[in-house]
């Protein structure tokens, strides 16, 4: 195991997914499973003492589903906390925005390529949210549009500027940062530093967590257009 190895624990009900997921990362340098969990409870106790750097995470599960079991990981107060990657059967299940308001960092499909399973590792690992502008429409589409909107914090949103303000438009709406740069005809770097000042003003840990706050505080609603030009 490298000194760099991303410790990983996997949480599924299913004996043969966790055998058959352990048995392929562990072919991989970078990678370590240090553990396996049969249901949330299991997955809450392993994560407060193996420390994980990522949990793959079923959302179905029995005892505790996937959804609980997350929250459950970020109330411990592990630090550094672990990032939760949901491993989920369909690209609508009614547990998705459950899981991101629960702190999971992304999604992927159970039938997701070996080569996409790994990339969505390293992803989450690296600070970053997995969720696709296809996940992020279904959200809007199915339970955004059941909640009623919150009104906006005036003193948080106030703080960002104009383009932090697009930024978080934007990033809800599901586009990457090499989107929003294409978007507002900036650099990605630009980007990336409008991001991480919005994120820093508002108190979020990441994307998921942006899409969140936007839907639930009425910054952006389901079916709403694109956002107003740059000020």
């Amino acid at each position: 195991m490298s000194a760099r190895s991303i410790r990983l624990l996997i949480a599924d009900d299913q004996e043969l997914i966790r055998t058959g997921l352990r048995l392929f990362l562990q072919t991989q340098d970078d990678l370590v499973v240090v553990g396996e969990a049969e249901d949330g409870d299991e997955a809450v106790e392993l994560a407060a003492r193996l420390r994980p750097d990522v949990i793959l995470m079923d959302i179905r599960m029995p005892r505790m589903d996937g959804v609980e079991a997350t929250a459950r990981v970020h109330a411990e107060g592990i630090s550094p906390p672990p990032r939760v990657l949901i491993l989920t059967t369909f690209d609508l299940d009614e547990y998705v925005f459950g899981a991101l308001r629960a702190g999971a960092a992304g999604f992927l499909l159970k039938d997701a390529s070996r080569a996409r399973l790994l990339e969505a590792i390293h992803v989450v690992h690296a600070g970053e949210a997995l969720l696709s502008p296809s996940i992020t429409r279904r959200l809007i589409e199915n339970f955004a549009a059941r909640t009623e909107p919150l009104r906006p914090p005036p003193a948080l949103l106030t703080a960002l500027t104009p383009r932090e303000r697009e930024a978080l438009f934007l990033v809800a709406r599901g586009l990457s940062n090499s989107e929003i740069a294409a978007h507002l005809v900036v650099t990605e770097a630009t980007v990336k530093s409008h991001v991480g000042s919005m994120f820093a003003k508002l108190g979020l840990r990441d994307r998921a967590q942006a899409v969140v706050f936007a839907y639930e505080h009425g910054v952006i609603v389901a079916g709403a257009g694109d956002p107003p030009g740059p000020a």
